[in-house]
């Protein structure tokens, strides 16, 4: 799914007459949108993972220990992106693991920001320069985070009346096998 792909399927209009549409069809946006949100979910994790290894570099900073060489921010990776584990069964699971293409776009302006790379230069920048990564990445994950919930939205109201369709009995199990 391309940015533009995305975009129509963020826009308000795009769950249109949900009662008027073929199950098929109501089934294939709900793929869509899966879709496009497991690729969002993924460029989102990336920014907050990057949000935790500056933030932490700045906390470092502030606490007298001075930059970070990359042996150091190597080292410590896996206290700082352990920290914020969510609990089990929060969130919803995404249907693939591998990034999904509306993941480029973000992708590519998540690099924007701060490059994979870069993090284990770190300690070459200034405190100033930490706290411009940090507030762009919060605000970057900010964003990407609202069209999730957007997606969200859209999930729960075509599996709501993929729902309601066999509670009424208007399909059946057996349309699944066709």
């Amino acid at each position: 799914m391309a940015s533009d792909e995305l975009d129509r399927v963020l826009e308000s209009d795009y769950l249109g007459d949900l009662q008027a549409r073929p199950i098929e069809e109501i089934r294939a946006m709900r793929d869509e949108c899966r879709h496009a949100e497991d690729g969002l979910s993924y460029v989102r994790r990336q920014a907050q993972g990057r949000l935790d290894i500056v933030a932490s570099e700045l906390e470092r900073r502030a606490e007298g220990k001075g930059p970070s060489d990359a042996g150091d921010i190597v080292e410590m990776l896996p206290e700082i992106l352990g920290h914020n584990v969510q609990a089990p069964g929060l969130g919803r699971l995404a249907t693939s693991l591998e990034p999904a293409d509306p993941a480029m776009q973000f992708s590519v302006e998540l690099e924007g920001i701060l490059h994979e790379s870069s993090l284990t230069g770190l300690g070459q920048i200034t405190d100033d320069e930490l706290r411009q990564l940090v507030d762009r990445l919060t605000e970057y994950e900010r964003t990407v985070s609202e069209r999730r919930r957007a997606l969200h939205d859209r999930l729960d109201a075509l599996q709501a009346e993929i729902v309601r369709r066999y509670k009424t009995g208007e399909v059946s199990v057996e349309s699944l096998l066709r």
